[in-house]
């Protein structure tokens, strides 16, 4: 079977049973194509049909009667098949001539199709695998970048309130981390737009896994790297900045929640390639990634310098606010440096 190229002058049932034992025995994802009545049973069989949105032809259904009207109601019983009804119906009706709705060949195959070519273009199907690999692989970077977050907030604050009894972040800053994570970082990963190197990677089996061992490479590696870095600063803070006073453990608290935060924004900009290290090609051309990654730091320096009391934070000095953008863009070369890691494609 997988050596089949051409099957010509095939029933429709024949090419029924072709993909039938492609899905089932040997496990492809099948899509079809089809513009008529003989390719419906393959069309539906498949994972994907795709009909013609303009060609095909028009076939006129066998009937045994009909209505006409033309000032008085005539009824007659007459066989109408193909082409031939014009002259039967003008016999019948004494040169009358009814006019008699063809089903449309196509009709038949756009019901059991799934996506319609609506300009009957081959290439539109190449348009429609690269949109379809683009969201796919979109969707992958956004779960990929949440569950970076998620893992490393679950850690930090887990392990800080077991073994110190205070946990780092406080609900409100959770919750913007929590926006940073689901809003604005699904707003900038999904709206990458699809590029022709899409069409180049290997597609997805139908047991292929969603979370490749490419994603839990780099989930595990940069979740590694930040939580070093957040327990770093909770442990040796203090004396790295030569804290003190009444109010070290706010600004500490402050500087853990700002590094945390620059994480995740250089993090998300490594996210936009799983497996290049060339992260930055093309960025200034989403306008929405631009716009969600400015519209967060703009809203971080508010939260941190004047939402002192809703945010729980204290103002930093340009020296804590220059480390704190230092150790989030540290991750981008970590992030380069885990992409050459060799792993395994499922």
């Amino acid at each position: 079977m997988k050596v089949v190229q051409v099957m010509a002058r095939s029933s429709p049932m024949d090419k029924h049973t072709l993909v039938k034992h492609l899905r089932t025995s040997l496990g492809e994802v099948v899509a079809v194509t089809g513009d008529g009545t003989n390719d419906a049973p393959a069309l539906h069989e498949a994972d994907i049909g795709l009909a013609m949105g303009i060609a095909g032809t028009e076939v006129y259904p066998k009937c045994s009667s009909f209505t006409f009207l033309s000032g008085n109601i005539l009824t007659s019983n007459i066989d109408l098949t193909g082409g031939e009804f014009v002259e039967n119906v003008t016999n019948s009706l004494n040169g009358h001539v009814m006019y008699l709705k063809p089903i449309h060949n196509l009709q038949v195959a756009k019901e059991s199709a799934d996506v319609i070519i609506l300009d009957d273009n081959f290439s539109t199907i190449v348009t429609v695998a690269k949109w379809g690999r683009s969201v796919y692989i979109n969707i992958q970077k956004f779960v990929q970048f949440q569950l970076t977050v998620n893992v490393v907030a679950l850690i930090v604050n887990f392990t800080s309130a077991c073994l110190t009894g205070n946990a780092p972040l406080t609900a409100v800053q959770l919750l913007w981390v929590n926006m940073i994570m689901d809003t604005l970082g699904a707003l900038a990963l999904a709206t990458e737009p699809p590029n022709d190197d899409l069409m180049k990677r290997l597609p997805v089996g139908r047991k292929g896994n969603f979370i490749s061992n490419v994603m839990w490479r780099n989930i595990l590696g940069q979740s590694l790297y930040q939580f070093v870095i957040i327990w770093f600063l909770q442990t040796r803070g203090k004396a790295a900045f030569h804290l003190d006073g009444p109010d070290s453990d706010l600004i500490l608290n402050t500087l853990i929640f700002n590094s945390f935060v620059f994480c995740q924004v250089f993090n998300e900009i490594s996210s936009r390639e799983m497996e290049k290290i060339n992260v930055l090609k093309g960025i200034l051309k989403n306008h929405v990634f631009v716009a969600v990654l400015s519209c967060t730091i703009i809203f971080q320096i508010v939260i941190v310098e004047f939402l002192g009391t809703f945010a729980s934070t204290s103002p930093l000095t340009v020296q804590q606010w220059f480390v704190s953008v230092c150790l989030g863009f540290l991750g981008m070369p970590i992030a380069a440096a885990l992409k050459l890691i060799p792993v395994g494609s499922n």
